[in-house]
């Protein structure tokens, strides 16, 4: 899990970022996208740097990180599991895998567990609606996902 940079080490790696980006169109969201990959998250310290550079106010600028969910204020767990919640997974058990889900871990949607192995996100489609319930464990997408399954992945990321 990346840690929180340096002020200083912020400033200098943040103002390499948008160089590369504040010439182009709509430089916004690469920009939010970049710092989260550098970092993990959106440090608080990255967006009066972000305003100021973009000539946008700090409540727009935050406006656009709280809309979109894949925005982070802090950084996130080593794994990441995104349950679906959509209609086709909630008709074949998903509201049972997200209640497994969330008792498991001991953590509500958006959250980390203590350890900062797991982050816990909803999500409203994984493509695989005639599959469900389906998660996404990283970049790994599993169908047919119970209780069953659910804890063999879990363990699998020592969760």
């Amino acid at each position: 899990m990346p840690t929180p940079p340096a002020l200083a080490d912020l400033e200098g790696r943040l103002g390499a970022i948008l160089a590369d980006h504040v010439s182009r169109e709509g430089p916004l969201l690469p920009i939010l996208h970049t710092v989260q990959a550098e970092w993990g998250h959106v440090p608080q310290e990255a967006l009066p740097i972000i305003a100021g550079a973009l000539n946008i106010s700090r409540a727009e600028l935050h406006g656009v990180v709280s809309f979109y969910h894949d925005f982070r204020e802090a950084p996130a767990g080593r794994h990441m599991l995104k349950v679906c919640r959509a209609e086709a997974c909630q008709a074949r058990g998903g509201r049972a895998v997200e209640d497994a889900a969330r008792a498991r871990l001991g953590i509500d949607w958006h959250e980390t567990t203590a350890t900062g192995g797991v982050t816990l996100e909803p999500v409203y489609c994984l493509g695989l609606c005639a599959t469900g319930p389906a998660v996404m464990l990283d970049d790994r997408v599993v169908a047919r996902v119970d209780e069953t399954r659910l804890d063999a992945l879990l363990a699998e990321v020592g969760a």
